[in-house]
């Protein structure tokens, strides 16, 4: 069923690359408003596909679509809308389908980098098609972290970014291109910010956990996690301690 739904996943992501190739409006819908032209475009193609499929969707942009459906694909069908609004490649579509097990399969696709990533529940995760693995960084000392938000004290890092995609950055993590990941927003992430991500992370040996010690897994609008993640278990145990104890 994994790779069934992978090919759901590609194809919704598909069908959104092509909405977006020709698209000319890039800003907010509403002024002082939070959704973009761009936003709206993508939401519709992806659940075009996804309803056509059967699934249930628990959509950033349009809430929940059929959640009574035995799969639930969490969509964020442009995360980093900001980024994409400013013409920066920083910005990602991710979609993780969810049984009632938790997540099965995810595609995290990032048309401004060309990098589609993709994961299974057991199967491992990969990048354009080549298997991915984490750095083996043990110390923050030693860590790139990426954060999300404006950290409030030092974390104790080599260096830090703030990148603008939440999906993206923990697929980044996922591969060894940076060693952690810190949510250190007041508002926390919301689980289309996160959960593709997520799995790519953990399919490819990462570690993600929420500051708080709450399940990551969350089906319903409202709920929002404080997202943690690394590369190995000591430097994630360092990254949430420091998380813990920012004001």
């Amino acid at each position: 069923m994994g790779h069934d739904l992978l090919t759901v996943l590609n194809a919704a992501t598909d069908a959104v690359v092509e909405a977006l190739a020709d698209h000319k409006e890039w800003g907010l819908t509403e002024q002082g408003g939070v959704q973009y032209h761009h936003d709206m475009v993508a939401d519709t193609a992806a659940i075009a596909v996804l309803e056509g499929a059967g699934l249930g969707i628990f959509s950033e942009e349009s809430g929940l679509h059929h959640p009574e459906r035995p799969v639930l694909v969490v969509l964020d069908p442009v995360d980093g809308s900001a980024n994409a609004s400013r013409g920066l490649p920083w910005w990602a579509i991710s979609l993780c389908a969810l049984d009632a097990t938790g997540p099965l399969a995810a595609v995290v696709d990032s048309p401004g980098t060309r990098e589609r990533y993709q994961a299974v529940r057991g199967e491992g995760a990969v990048c354009n098609g080549q298997p991915i693995s984490p750095s083996q960084v043990q110390e923050v000392s030693r860590a790139v972290v990426a954060v999300n938000g404006y950290p409030l004290s030092y974390f104790g890092w080599a260096q830090y970014r703030a990148f603008g995609a939440a999906a993206l950055d923990l697929c980044t993590l996922a591969r060894g291109a940076i060693d952690g990941f810190v949510d250190c927003s007041a508002n926390s992430l919301a689980p289309w910010d996160y959960m593709g991500g997520m799995l790519v992370c953990q399919e490819a040996g990462a570690l993600v956990e929420d500051a708080q010690g709450r399940d990551l897994v969350v089906r319903q609008p409202g709920e929002r996690r404080t997202i943690v993640a690394a590369s190995t278990n000591a430097l994630l145990s360092q990254l949430v301690v420091a998380r813990r104890q920012q004001p």
